[in-house]
């Protein structure tokens, strides 16, 4: 593909994303306001600012994660949320919490405070001894199942996790996946489902059949 074409398609996909990642999380923007937002600079109208600003930097931490060239390291997730939210709520931004937290709607309990380094410095070490073994699809669904399941910070959990989702996938030359706003209900059940069981193949199974489904235009027949 020409590379001008392959820019104009990862920034439609930027801006898809950004709309549906940010709706899951409650976001009032509509996907034809995000795109004149972060293509053409309008902002919209009689809609919360901290919805646009979120959006312009989620917007700013995709392409970061597009040419950063490393691997994934605490510091630099802790990075990504500090930029996230720095505008809006800068009293978490880039910080893990330090309080308990309830998943809206959710039979699953997060872990307590004191448990979230511990377990984060485990996931980092997991990855690390996993990244070249597990297959990138599935190391992409495991990362994303394994650290929203830890829920380290105070709000943006899902949106870190699906960032992460996508780092993984660009990293091993795979097609990105887009988890939409229609979707979210399956995407919360197959998530919660596997929290509650303690079994990560229910998540991975949801996550393969609609990565296929997304991203069907790139299998050979």
């Amino acid at each position: 593909m020409p590379e001008s074409l392959s820019e104009k398609e990862i920034e439609s996909f930027m801006i898809k994303f950004t709309y549906d990642t940010q709706r899951i999380e409650g976001s009032k923007l509509t996907l034809r306001e995000t795109a004149n937002l972060l293509e053409k600079g309008i902002t919209p109208k009689e809609k919360p600012l901290r919805d646009v600003k979120e959006a312009e930097t989620h917007k700013k931490v995709f392409y970061e994660l597009l040419k950063f060239k490393k691997d994934l390291t605490l510091d630099l997730i802790l990075h990504w949320h500090r930029t996230l939210f720095l505008e809006t709520k800068k009293d978490l931004a880039g910080i893990l919490r330090k309080h308990q937290v309830a998943i809206s709607g959710s039979k699953f309990m997060s872990p307590s405070p004191v448990e979230v380094y511990p377990l984060l410095k485990e996931f980092f070490k997991w990855y690390d001894q996993n990244k070249n073994k597990i297959q990138p699809i599935e190391l992409a669904a495991l990362a994303h199942l394994k650290f929203v399941t830890i829920h380290p910070f105070g709000d943006g959990n899902g949106r870190i996790s699906r960032l992460m989702m996508n780092f993984v996938l660009k990293k091993y030359n795979y097609p990105m996946l887009n988890i939409k706003y229609e979707r979210r209900n399956s995407y919360y059940n197959a998530l919660e489902r596997s929290q509650v069981k303690n079994e990560e193949g229910i998540f991975i199974q949801w996550f393969l059949k609609n990565y296929i489904k997304e991203n069907k235009r790139y299998l050979k027949k």
